[in-house]
């Protein structure tokens, strides 16, 4: 089977030439040739190199890298900052850059002020980001999991625009023990899947468990998840290394690869097949879509 991984991060030690924006709970470095080394053991073709915002914020450069150092394995998100003034040329150039897949919107509620807000839902620097998203098709990953109530009317309001919620549109830990109600906000995920420009990353899915590997108490929400959204619009990512201190590498593909709660035609759609129609790529052995 093949599979592609929605969402990984890689990234350098922290160093006087790259420093670090913040510094957490990262092992000190994984970098691209590390990636590929885990990807190989476990099986996965491709990922999606998501720029670590953590610790580089709004620079690419080392995922830009990465990529070219390996074609064959990675697509490239970049976050933007909708405050930039000249967000529309980054976007622009970020159009010309090879490898270059899709944007990230970090709309976290630490991120997005309310002195920056226009109206009940109005951002000017938002809606400017997606309109330069929709002239060049790219698929924006919006990053809104402590803030979903904005997340959705920022959907409703662009639907010229294709939105790929992260992380299952769900608070996760950083570090152990998961919430005691993990799931509390599953009602309204399960609502934004009738906006029908949007699809959703099952990514770090893994740190929501209350209970150890395999983290079986994921399945019977995530199968509400899967029966709302259908299986062509989740796509299955480890989130590998924003939840070290939670799951490792092996620990995040393995439940997906393995669990009895998926047909083999069910995986294949999850773990690889609809990533690629998103995303409209595939790693290089198996021919680009």
């Amino acid at each position: 089977m093949s599979i592609i991984d929605s969402q990984v991060h890689a990234y350098e030690a922290n160093t006087p030439d790259r420093p670090w924006h913040s510094t957490p709970n990262w092992p000190d470095h994984v970098t691209g040739p590390e990636m590929v080394t885990a990807m190989d053991a476990l099986g996965v073709d491709g990922a999606i190199l998501v720029s670590a915002f953590s610790l580089y914020g709004y620079d690419a450069s080392y995922a830009v890298e990465v990529r070219n150092a390996f074609p064959q394995r990675f697509g490239l998100v970049k976050p933007v900052d909708p405050s930039d003034p000249a967000v529309a040329e980054v976007i622009a150039n970020w159009k010309e850059t090879p490898g270059a897949l899709g944007i990230r919107i970090m709309m976290t509620a630490e991120r997005l002020v309310p002195s920056q807000w226009v109206g009940d839902h109005s951002y000017p620097g938002l809606d400017l980001v997606l309109r330069e998203a929709a002239r060049y098709d790219f698929p924006v990953n919006l990053l809104c999991w402590d803030n979903l109530d904005a997340g959705i009317a920022l959907i409703d309001r662009h639907p010229e625009v294709r939105f790929i919620v992260d992380h299952v549109g769900i608070l996760q830990p950083r570090r152990p023990p998961a919430p005691l109600k993990p799931w509390a906000q599953l009602p309204k995920v399960l609502d934004l899947a009738g906006r029908h420009n949007a699809v959703i990353k099952i990514s770090g899915a893994c740190t929501l468990s209350n209970e150890g590997y395999p983290f079986p108490d994921i399945w019977d929400p995530l199968a509400r998840v899967f029966d709302a959204w259908g299986l062509d619009r989740c796509l299955w990512g480890s989130d590998w290394t924003r939840a070290f201190a939670v799951v490792n590498y092996e620990e995040a593909v393995k439940p997906f690869k393995l669990t009895d709660r998926l047909t083999e035609s069910e995986r294949g759609m999850l773990m690889a097949g609809s990533c690629a129609k998103v995303y409209g790529w595939k790693p290089i052995e198996w021919g680009f879509c």
